[in-house]
């Protein structure tokens, strides 16, 4: 006797397989959401504001303290943030939309790097003023040691990201995946290998430890004022919020797109977006500007052993950047 179902499909002139081949069709051609979760709009529009208004205020810093290099590094973290959370707003008002997705998922992975960089630059200013002496790299190499570790993370996490956001496939997916977790792990072990040489560097000054003889100006041993005092612990405080971030970065991508942690947003929210947030939005308390590059006029004793003459005097730009 036929069943119950073949009876409909017989009454509509259908066979059972048909009905059954329609429905898997159906299942199929259903759009898929690429977050397993819709985003909260509450969460987007608060850190989306957050962003915006450091970023604006990185902008005004910059400009008032010549700082020009913070243009490519902190201002741009922000720009691509603030386009990014944008973009995660724009999804929650429709998860299947795919440009949303794609420009979070790029610009969300790739925003830290220039902010590291700023890190990485803000260092290097921190031992040419209190003393090469006691590092095992000299300043001019801090920066061209790891920004150029900084932009080789940065390409391969963009290469990596578009290729995963525009993946059609699973395939193309964990390809892009992979990429993006190998520029991560590069990025945290530079990280790591940078914390390290600046705790090294840290206690050699505070205990007077120098790593050798220098002569001239590399001898002398510069103070930590207070004012310098905040500056390493707002660097030391931003760098354990990034330490984090790229922890978190790299479990989520090894776990898997479908894996529990990329599919919990409250993860995303906290251990990527917050950290940012606190990273960021420190540069913007302690800025190097007020803290750190000022003529040494300004800074008395601070600056004391640097070339305080006409033709060694440090402005308030990029100058130190290119200086040896």
């Amino acid at each position: 006797m036929s069943s119950t179902y073949e009876m409909v499909a017989m009454a509509n002139g259908t066979s059972l397989s048909s009905h059954v081949e329609a429905v898997v069709n159906a299942v199929v051609e259903t759009p898929r959401n690429p977050y397993h979760y819709v985003p909260s709009r509450v969460a987007c529009i608060i850190l989306l504001a957050i962003f915006a208004i450091s970023t604006g205020t990185h902008v005004w810093q910059a400009v008032r303290y010549r700082l020009w290099w913070m243009f490519p590094t902190a201002v741009l973290c922000g720009l691509m943030e603030v386009i990014g959370w944008g973009a995660r707003l724009w999804s929650s008002f429709d998860v299947f939309k795919r440009m949303p997705y794609i420009m979070q998922t790029s610009l969300t992975v790739l925003a830290p790097t220039p902010l590291l960089a700023a890190s990485f630059i803000i260092f290097a200013e921190v031992i040419r003023v209190l003393g090469p002496a006691y590092s095992r790299i000299s300043p001019r190499y801090y920066a061209k040691i790891f920004l150029s570790c900084d932009i080789i993370a940065l390409l391969v996490q963009g290469a990596g990201g578009g290729l995963a956001a525009s993946a059609n496939d699973s395939k193309g997916a964990m390809l892009g995946s992979n990429i993006i977790l190998g520029g991560i792990v590069f990025q945290l072990i530079v990280i790591c290998v940078f914390c390290a040489f600046s705790i090294d560097y840290s206690v050699r000054y505070f205990k007077e430890w120098p790593l050798k003889s220098a002569s001239g100006k590399d001898e002398e041993r510069g103070v930590c004022t207070p004012r310098m005092k905040k500056m390493l612990a707002g660097l030391a405080l931003g760098m354990v919020a990034l330490f984090i971030r790229a922890v978190y970065r790299t479990i989520e991508l090894a776990d898997g797109w479908e894996g529990r942690i990329m599919t919990t947003e409250v993860y995303f929210n906290v251990l990527d977006g917050a950290m940012i947030v606190l990273a960021i939005c420190i540069l913007n308390i302690v800025y190097p500007g007020r803290y750190l590059f000022q003529p040494p006029a300004a800074r008395g004793d601070l600056y004391r052993g640097l070339d305080t003459s006409a033709g060694g005097a440090m402005q308030l730009d990029d100058r130190s950047l290119l200086r040896a």
